[in-house]
């Protein structure tokens, strides 16, 4: 276990990594976008098409980091008075849930990326399969980080809930 923690640490740094300069490449394009078309009087074809593909990347890796790291959407006011058992039990319904919804995002943002392959993004000039790669690649971190939530629960080592440090 000690050795799958450090790896899925280190892919969600990565991760995190890559969605925060996606979030500065977002913010660096659209501000670009807004100086061209209101201060020179001219546009940036490729700028909007450019910001969401990048936005999808930093918003799905951020998700799958935020699963890995107890951060998401949950509704927890049943489990303050759940006793200890039941919560665990809750917790790996909860992780089960999230895995198969990975393992969805996998399937038909690969079925979304197959049939749009053919497309091509005008401004961009790449293929369409590219605006889908995201929830792909999202959709597969989702799943590991969920079922490393699970084989850690079932060892007996604790996950974190909503911002709880553990040692990786």
């Amino acid at each position: 276990m000690e050795t799958i923690a450090i790896i899925t640490g280190k892919l969600a740094r990565i991760g995190l990594w890559i969605a925060g300069a996606g979030l500065v490449a977002m913010t660096a394009m659209i501000a670009a976008q807004v100086w061209w078309r209101y201060v020179l009087n001219d546009s940036i074809i490729w700028t909007e098409p450019a910001s969401v593909m990048v936005m999808g990347w930093f918003i799905l890796l951020g998700a799958a980091v935020g699963i890995r790291e107890g951060y998401h959407l949950s509704f927890e006011v049943f489990l303050h008075f759940a006793p200890d058992r039941l919560k665990l039990i809750l917790y790996s319904i909860s992780d089960i849930v999230v895995t198969a919804f990975g393992f969805g995002m996998v399937w038909y943002g690969t079925l979304l990326a197959m049939k749009t392959a053919s497309n091509k993004i005008p401004s961009l000039g790449i293929s369409g399969a590219y605006d889908f790669l995201p929830i792909v690649v999202g959709g597969v971190l989702v799943v590991l980080f969920s079922l490393e939530r699970l084989a850690r629960r079932a060892a007996g080592l604790p996950t974190a809930r909503f911002g709880e440090e553990l040692d990786d």
